[in-house]
């Protein structure tokens, strides 16, 4: 099993930025963040391997930047030009040995 404790989030405005961490109990491959937001399916925010080879998702266009510390087992999303379009639940996602975990999840809910 592998614990992961997201960090960050909450109320953030128009225009703004958002930086969210997660930190696995395990050393894991892959790391990344989805987001839902209500009444929609689950979407890719970004993900990176051990390697930082980084993908994002095409609603991004280049406002968010991901990073990982391989040592402390943490990533980090960092996100700019927020729009209330960015509201949502954003989960912390990690695999290990074939299998992907999934945070509790951290609201950000960006006001106009």
């Amino acid at each position: 099993q592998v614990q992961l404790v997201e960090s960050g989030g909450g109320l953030a405005e128009s225009g703004g930025s958002l930086t969210l961490s997660c930190a696995a109990s395990s050393t894991v491959s892959a790391m990344g963040w989805y987001r839902q937001a209500l009444g929609d399916r689950r979407e890719l925010v970004a993900s990176t391997n051990r390697g930082g080879v980084a993908v994002y998702g095409e609603f991004v266009e280049g406002r968010a930047t991901i990073s990982r510390d391989n040592a402390k087992n943490t990533v980090t999303l960092q996100m700019n030009s927020l729009t209330p379009g960015d509201t949502g639940v954003y989960y912390c996602t990690a695999d290990r040995f074939g299998r992907t975990y999934w945070g509790q999840g951290t609201q950000v809910t960006v006001s106009s």
